[in-house]
C-alpha cells in the first residue's frame, strides 16, 4: 500500500479542482493505495470545487484506492462535511459469475415460489367454483353468462374452420398412402379415430388457448397494472370469486361443446376429400365412419377437453396476476401464458396416452 499526498490550492474552484483531478490521475494510484489531500493552505471552496473532489473520490473507488483528507478548517471543513456522503463512495463491485450450483438453486427457489403461488390460486379457484356456491356464498351468474358467450359462441366459427381444414389435410395425406392399395375407404376410419381421440381436443385447445387464454391473461394483467385488483381486495372482494370462478365454470361447459363441434368438423372435412377426391359414395363413407366410431374414444376426447379447460383458465389467471412492468409486462405475460398453454396441452396429452394405452390396456389384457 502506497500513500500519495497532494496539497490543495488556496482556493478550490472549477479550474483548480480540474487541475487537482489531473494530478491525481498522474499519480496512477493502484489497488489499496491511499490518496491524502492536504487542505492546510486552502481558505475557500465552492460547489464546483466540491464536485471535482467527488470526481476524485469516484475515480479512486474505481481503482479500488482510498481517499483521505486532513488540515481542513473553517468554511472548507463545513463544505467537506456537506459533501462527505458523496466522498464515501462504495468500492465498485465486480460482477461474479454464478456457479452451476448457485444458478440451479436460484432457479429452483424462483420456480418453487411460483409453484406455491399457483397452488394457492388452484385452492382458491376450487373453493369459489364448487364449495363456495354450495355454501351459499354467492356466484356471479351474470358474468358467467357473458363468459360463456365470449369463450364459446364467438369461438364457434374459427374452431369449426380450423378442425374442418385439419380433417381435410389428414384425409389428403392418408389417402395419398392408402389409396395405392385400393383401401381408400379406410381413410374414414383414420379420420374419426384421430379426431375423437386426439385431434379435435388438441386443435380446439390450441385455438382456445390462443384466443381465450390470451384474453384472460391480458384482462387480469391490465387490471393488475392499473391497480384494479388491489382496489377489489381493498373493498373486501375475493379475486378468485369475483374474476376466476366464472371463467373456470364457463370454459368447463364450453370446452366439451367446442371439442364435439371440432369432431364433427374434422369428420366433415375428411368426408369432403373422401367423397369428392377419392370418389367414395357418401353412404359408404359415412357407414364406415359409424362402424369405426367408439364410445371410449369419444369419452377420452371429452375428458381431455375438461382437463384442457381447467389448465387454460388457471394458467391464464396465474400469469395475469403475476404481471410486472406496465404495458410491456402485459404483453410478455400474455405471450408466456399462450406458450405455457401449448406446452401443458402436450403434457396432458402424453399423460392420457400413457394411462390409456399402457396402463388401462395392459390391465385389461391381463
Amino acid at each position: 500500500m502506497t500513500e500519495h499526498r497532494l496539497e490543495c490550492p488556496p482556493s478550490l474552484d472549477q479550474e483548480t479542482g480540474r487541475a487537482l483531478l489531473d494530478q491525481a490521475h498522474r499519480l496512477h494510484p493502484a489497488k489499496g493505495d491511499v490518496l491524502l489531500l492536504d487542505f492546510s493552505n486552502t481558505g475557500s471552496m465552492d460547489s464546483r470545487g466540491g464536485a471535482w473532489m467527488v470526481a476524485i473520490a469516484q475515480e479512486l473507488a474505481h481503482r479500488h484506492a482510498e481517499l483521505r483528507w486532513e488540515g481542513h478548517q473553517g468554511e472548507v471543513a463545513n463544505f467537506i462535511d456537506l459533501i462527505e456522503p458523496g466522498l464515501e463512495t462504495a468500492e465498485t463491485k465486480h460482477h461474479r459469475e454464478e456457479g452451476i450450483l448457485e444458478e440451479i438453486g436460484g432457479r429452483a427457489y424462483k420456480y418453487a415460489g411460483e409453484f406455491w403461488e399457483f397452488f394457492n390460486l388452484v385452492i382458491d379457484a376450487i373453493y369459489w367454483t364448487i364449495v363456495g356456491p354450495l355454501e351459499g356464498r354467492g356466484f356471479r351468474w351474470g358474468l358467467w353468462i357473458d363468459e360463456v358467450y365470449e369463450m364459446g359462441v364467438r369461438a364457434v366459427r374459427i374452431n369449426f374452420l380450423m378442425n374442418f381444414l385439419l380433417g381435410l389435410i389428414i384425409a389428403m395425406l392418408s389417402a395419398a398412402q392408402i389409396a395405392k392399395f385400393g383401401l381408400g375407404i379406410y381413410v374414414a376410419d383414420a379420420i374419426i379415430i384421430g379426431f375423437t381421440r386426439e385431434l379435435a381436443a388438441i386443435m380446439t385447445a390450441i385455438v382456445v388457448s390462443a384466443r381465450t387464454g390470451a384474453a384472460i391473461t391480458a384482462e387480469l394483467a391490465t387490471m393488475k397494472v392499473q391497480e384494479e385488483i388491489d382496489a377489489l381486495r381493498g373493498m373486501g372482494l375475493n379475486v378468485a370469486q369475483f374474476l376466476i370462478a366464472p371463467k373456470i365454470l364457463a370454459l368447463l361447459i364450453v370446452m366439451p361443446c367446442l371439442v364435439a363441434l371440432g369432431m364433427i368438423a374434422g369428420i366433415l372435412g375428411g368426408a369432403v376429400w373422401g367423397i369428392l377426391a377419392i370418389g367414395i359414395r357418401p353412404e359408404n363413407w359415412f357407414h364406415e365412419t359409424l362402424l369405426a366410431a367408439s364410445q371410449g374414444d369419444i369419452i377420452q376426447g371429452m375428458l381431455k377437453a375438461l382437463c384442457f379447460a381447467i389448465m387454460i383458465v388457471l394458467v391464464g389467471c396465474h400469469n395475469g396476476l403475476r404481471v410486472t412492468g406496465g404495458s410491456r409486462g402485459v404483453g410478455l405475460m400474455t405471450t408466456r401464458a399462450v406458450v405455457m398453454d401449448i406446452f401443458f396441452i402436450i403434457v396432458i396429452d402424453i399423460i392420457f396416452a400413457t394411462v390409456v394405452y399402457y396402463i388401462l390396456d395392459s390391465s385389461m389384457t391381463f
